[in-house]
């Protein structure tokens, strides 16, 4: 039996909500589990009053018991306690076989914890005597305590998984909902999303995934609050403007991976070919952008302010629907827009506008969409969570390949994805385009997939919403909002079990046209634009 010294250490840190969102470790990290020790200092001896303040700080939720339950199904996962028990050390092994002991056993251990009555066990508890209610909580905490030492333990075991079955190569357990439905809007940036299903990315991970396609963003975003969607294609800046509740409720959404990086244009109407030259030129024009908390939008008024020009005195900005975009420019409702790239292609394909400007040359590597997902469904569903946002990230690595760029521009051409002419999304997806002013061009870094959120990107994103007004700036903490909701370590882990290569660091200096970024230095960036273009 071990001493309540030894006890209470080794339930330290432990939260069951780390565990269903951790990747190596249950506490949310990956570590020796010595380190846990050092979280008790100042917490009661006692191991039910322990596991009673744990429980109060919110340390055991009724989601993480329910992911429990599927533990305790999944028979493989109590054979990875074992084998991991046997990889740690000696002192380390003594102290999980002696709480094992204390709950009785490995299979009353999970029970206790995981157990289909686990919740009418913990009402019970807290409703009878205090030894019931110690017996309880301390089978919890034995349980507990053995899954967090045997992971902290185990190290990066999880990561070297092989993909023998469909949840084998996600490394995340037993999928809580394999059936889900995605919501997207039809543009080439959201191909990462949509080709895992023609591709059988989605079938290799054991995910039934229905596509939704969404009339607008601001359809995405309602239907994601109204928790319609189990996850969906959002702009970059979209999952920090709903998580701060700007233009709509709070709703707390975490940024997996991006989608796509460059992949967007100025687009100009044919009637103005020979009066644009640079940003001075769009004054007192229309031009249509999809959305306020939009990359587009934030690139439309840095190139504009670029000129000294009031992007919202100077010109009408108009929010279009990205498929609406090139009808409107053909009615002469738009003098120009800044969409995703298959419209101002589509623009030229149709006769009726020219590609001014590639947002690559304003940016090159910026990000443009993601994929997210609400807290509460990730947390309800972290396995399928980790591995839909695996499945995506690797669709993002297929369709970045330049072998399978224009297979990808063919099965996205389908009317039940993009619906666009093949040769507008081969040439989207090749680099190899007409402008629309008599030149052929070969750029092809045009679009690329490139999953890694960055939060410098995050950054960037937040020091524009308050330059131009659409996020206060006392609530610009740029890096908790970065580190809160982009998820940089978890798409990095992810694309290491994947076999890629990701970069090492979560953040970096961005190098636009007219200025350079250092976030380290987001608190003054606005202010400096401010004071070298003069709006």
């Amino acid at each position: 039996m071990p001493t309540l010294p030894e006890f209470s250490r080794s339930i330290g840190a432990y939260s069951l909500d780390s565990f269903s969102s951790s990747l190596f470790c249950p506490c949310g990290g990956s570590h020796g589990a010595d380190d846990h020790w050092r979280f008790m200092e100042g917490m009661p001896q006692d191991p039910a009053e322990l596991v009673s303040d744990l429980i109060k700080m919110g340390h055991y939720s009724n989601d993480a018991l329910k992911l429990g339950q599927a533990l305790t199904y999944a028979e493989f996962k109590k054979a990875l306690v074992l084998q991991l028990i046997e990889q740690a050390e000696p002192e380390q092994q003594q102290l999980c076989n002696e709480l094992i002991a204390l709950a009785g056993g490995l299979e009353e251990a999970f029970a206790a914890a995981f157990g289909p009555n686990a919740t009418e066990f913990f009402g019970d508890a807290v409703r009878l005597s205090q030894f019931r209610r110690r017996d309880f909580l301390i089978k919890v905490a034995a349980a507990a305590a053995v899954v967090t030492i045997a992971s902290c333990a185990g190290g990066n075991q999880q990561g070297q998984n092989t993909e023998s079955s469909p949840t084998a190569g996600a490394g995340a357990g037993k999928l809580e909902k394999p059936n889900l439905t995605i919501g997207f809007i039809p543009i080439a940036c959201s191909i990462p999303i949509v080709v895992s299903e023609p591709a059988g990315i989605y079938k290799k991970y054991g995910l039934n995934v229905t596509l939704k396609k969404m009339p607008n963003w601001a359809a995405v975003r309602e239907s994601a609050i109204a928790g319609e969607l189990d996850a969906y294609h959002m702009l970059s800046p979209m999952p920090i403007a709903i998580s701060m509740g700007l233009g709509s409720t709070a709703f707390p959404i975490k940024l997996a991976s991006i989608e796509n990086i460059n992949g967007q244009s100025i687009t100009v109407a044919n009637k103005h070919k020979d009066k644009i030259k640079g940003p001075a030129d769009f004054k007192g024009m229309t031009i249509g952008i999809p959305f306020p908390y939009s990359m587009h939008n934030l690139l439309v008024r840095y190139y504009l302010a670029s000129a000294g020009l009031d992007p919202d005195k100077d010109v009408k900005l108009e929010i279009v629907p990205p498929p609406d975009s090139v009808a409107k420019m053909g009615a002469g409702q738009l003098d120009a827009f800044l969409m995703p790239d298959n419209f101002g292609q589509r623009a030229v394909f149709e006769k009726i506008g020219f590609i001014h400007l590639l947002t690559k040359d304003l940016w090159d590597g910026h990000p443009c969409c993601a994929f997210a997902a609400g807290q509460s469904w990730i947390d309800a569903n972290p396995n399928t969570f980790r591995t839909v946002n695996k499945a995506i990230i690797e669709a993002a690595s297929y369709a970045n390949d330049p072998k399978n760029r224009e297979t990808v521009a063919k099965q996205m051409s389908e009317r039940k994805y993009l619906n666009q002419p093949e040769p507008v999304l081969t040439a989207v997806m090749t680099g190899k385009f007409e402008n629309g002013l008599g030149q052929t061009l070969d750029v092809p870094d045009r679009i690329q997939f490139d999953p890694y959120p960055w939060k410098s990107f995050a950054k960037w994103i937040s020091t524009q919403l308050v330059r131009w007004d659409l996020m206060p700036s006392d609530q610009a903490k740029y890096q908790e909002i970065a580190d809160r909701i982009y998820m940089t370590d978890l798409a990095r882990d992810l694309a290491k079990d994947l076999g890629q290569t990701p970069p090492a660091e979560p953040t970096r200096v961005e190098k636009l046209k007219f200025d350079t970024f250092d976030p380290t230095k987001a608190d003054t960036y606005v202010q400096d634009q401010i004071k070298q273009f003069g709006v």
